[in-house]
């Protein structure tokens, strides 16, 4: 029985050790957690959260990551946020996380009551994929409209010394 637990162990925790080094791709200092954790803690925390939704195998998932990761002012900004990764099975499966439908990778917004924010997309998209984001520039204009509509919840809207 002990080589059994051993070897289920030895598993899991690989496969928890992916999935952490899949999530740090993304962004190696940001902190990030699991879609039920993320909830949680924006609710604890009355924060607002971002979702990034991708799958493993989506090319423009892995053509967005390196754009995402290296972006030193989303790094910055996501202490402001509760910041959610989720790929391939880990995707919510609610109607209201494809407000305008399935396609990846799809970045939303949720208040800190855990709504998504539907209001809050690419301004300067595809107005038939409004969640779809392809550079950082775009996320972090998002991300600026999210904190000064959050702003009521006592954290403070500014970045790098400038009012947002």
């Amino acid at each position: 029985m002990a080589p059994f637990m051993m070897l289920a162990a030895s598993a899991l925790l690989g496969s928890v050790s992916a999935a952490t080094e899949q999530m740090k791709s993304w962004g190696k200092n940001i902190h990030w957690v699991s879609f039920k954790e993320g909830q949680r803690i924006a609710r604890e925390q009355k924060k607002p959260a971002m979702v990034v939704i991708h799958k493993s195998w989506c090319r423009a998932c892995k053509a967005l990551r390196p754009r995402f990761a290296n972006s030193p002012e989303i790094e910055a900004m996501s202490n402001d946020f509760i910041m959610i990764n989720v790929e391939d099975d880990d995707e919510p499966r609610g109607s209201e996380y494809k407000p305008d439908g399935a396609y990846i990778p799809r970045i939303l917004f949720l208040g800190p009551d855990g709504q998504v924010l539907n209001h809050v997309f690419n301004q300067k998209g595809n107005s038939m994929y409004k969640f779809y984001y392809s550079d950082a520039f775009s996320i972090v204009e998002s991300m600026k409209q999210v904190l000064r509509l959050t702003s009521g919840s006592g954290r403070s809207p500014v970045f790098k010394g400038r009012e947002l």
